[in-house]
């Protein structure tokens, strides 16, 4: 598996990205995660515990093979990827909460993941591979994420005309890179995506679809904003595929090719379903604020 552009070439694309998501935020988007907690604990209770026991159940739906079984358990207990607060960004959602998010879940990650690919490999290889998640892996989470937007921030608080007038063209340009990094990971990925998708494709999509929905449908149905309600479908349905990949390839971890494959594929799959996701949810919200009986969201 050629997966350069997946460890290296996206981790920097989307760190130059968050920089420019930074343009956008100020710390009174921080303070408002703080005083209205409830969006926030509804996403990692669902990202945390809700979605390992769904993708659990999905493995043993479609009978996956032993390795990939664990491979996809591995994806499920992943943290949010930076790509969430990049399609947070674009689509309107509370992009403080995903970074909020993001941050929190790499933490959690460092016991959480363990656990849940330990115990899965007891139950599907009949054999607990130990791992635990290093400290530089969280690291590099928070610098591809608070760094750039750090950087960002500082430069909207300081020189806010300056950032006024970059934030619609580094929008586009952030557009331009992500069709940029899909394209390459399709055409890197070219003669291996077949095999990948025949093997695990329905699975991963079928987890991935489910992660979406239940990260924006739970909020919503618990009254959460739809603002904060699409941050949370983002983050919960956007997994850090590039971590996933690196701990199952890494030699000091569970070095499995296999392992990697479901994500791999989630890697794809997931740009096409985030982005229709996004259009959905903003088109459903634009009828019903619209809609004669002036229902409007809360």
């Amino acid at each position: 598996m050629d997966s350069a552009l997946t460890l290296i070439g996206l981790p920097i694309a989307l760190g130059v990205i968050m920089l420019g998501l930074g343009l956008g935020l100020t710390v009174a988007d921080f303070r408002r995660v703080a005083h209205h907690p409830k969006a926030a604990v509804i996403a990692l209770a669902c990202q945390v515990l809700l979605l390992p026991a769904l993708c659990f159940g999905l493995v043993l739906a479609f009978g996956l093979p032993p390795e990939l079984a664990v491979g996809m358990m591995l994806l499920a207990a992943s943290p949010g990827g930076t790509t969430a607060n990049l399609y947070s960004h674009l689509f309107g959602g509370h992009v403080a909460l995903n970074i909020t998010l993001t941050a929190i879940n790499s933490v959690l990650a460092v016991f959480t993941l363990p656990i849940v690919v330990n115990l899965s490999a007891a139950h599907f290889l009949g054999d607990a591979r130990s791992i635990g998640l290093q400290f530089d892996k969280v690291l590099q989470v928070f610098a591809i994420v608070l760094v750039p937007v750090a950087i960002g921030m500082l430069v909207r608080a300081w020189v806010p005309r300056l950032a006024e007038s970059l934030n619609r063209p580094v929008r586009i340009l952030s557009v331009v890179v992500l069709v940029a990094v899909i394209a390459g990971a399709v055409v890197g990925e070219r003669d291996n995506l077949a095999d990948y998708f025949v093997s695990v494709g329905l699975a991963v999509l079928a987890f991935n679809l489910l992660s979406l929905g239940i990260g924006y449908g739970v909020p919503r149905l618990a009254g959460i904003d739809r603002d904060a309600a699409k941050a949370a479908g983002f983050e919960i349905g956007i997994h850090n595929s590039t971590l996933a990949i690196t701990i199952a390839l890494s030699p000091a971890l569970l070095n499995s090719s296999q392992m990697a494959i479901p994500a791999a594929v989630y890697g794809v799959v997931m740009f096409f379903t985030a982005a229709a996701f996004g259009y959905l949810v903003n088109r459903i919200g634009t009828r019903t604020s619209t809609s004669p009986s002036g229902a409007t969201a809360v």
